[in-house]
């Protein structure tokens, strides 16, 4: 079996914001860096080249592959800032609504600017991500919700 290729690196976050492009999209990683580390209680890890991923949980699927992935992530992709946010949103219907302008995925939201969304949802949305996920995983919370 293949190992993942996203694994955790020992590279700056700080630098790696750093060298954002835009300005705008500079700023609002430093912000969900804040908001992300405040929520998890965890530091914020490079993965790979580009995500920014904070705690980690441990999975296996059926087929036998398993790894190590985020707990909650984020990258400034080139249209969009992508939050890595699990297990999905199909629980969250009503927040999703209250969110502002935004896209997803099965687990990724992509956000042009913090500006587009409410950030109180926002917030509100990575709180019980990684609430769930530290239940799924059963990993004692490190924050304070």
């Amino acid at each position: 079996m293949s190992e993942l290729k996203t694994q955790p690196t020992k590279a700056s976050v700080e630098k790696f914001i750093n060298q954002v492009p835009d300005e705008a999209r500079r700023e609002d990683c430093r912000q969900v860096a804040r908001i992300m580390e405040e929520i998890t209680g965890e530091e914020p890890t490079m993965w790979g080249p580009s995500i920014v991923g904070f705690g980690t949980y441990h999975y296996k699927y059926a087929s036998g592959r398993e790894g190590d992935w985020p707990i909650a992530a984020f990258s400034p992709r080139k249209q969009d800032l992508t939050l890595y946010l699990l297990p999905g949103f199909t629980e969250q219907a009503d927040l999703m609504k209250q969110l502002g302008k935004h896209r997803t995925g099965k687990s990724c939201l992509y956000i042009k600017r913090l500006s587009d969304v409410h950030l109180p949802t926002l917030k509100k949305l990575i709180r019980e991500s990684v609430k769930r996920m530290r239940k799924i995983t059963k990993q004692p919370a490190k924050s304070h919700f």
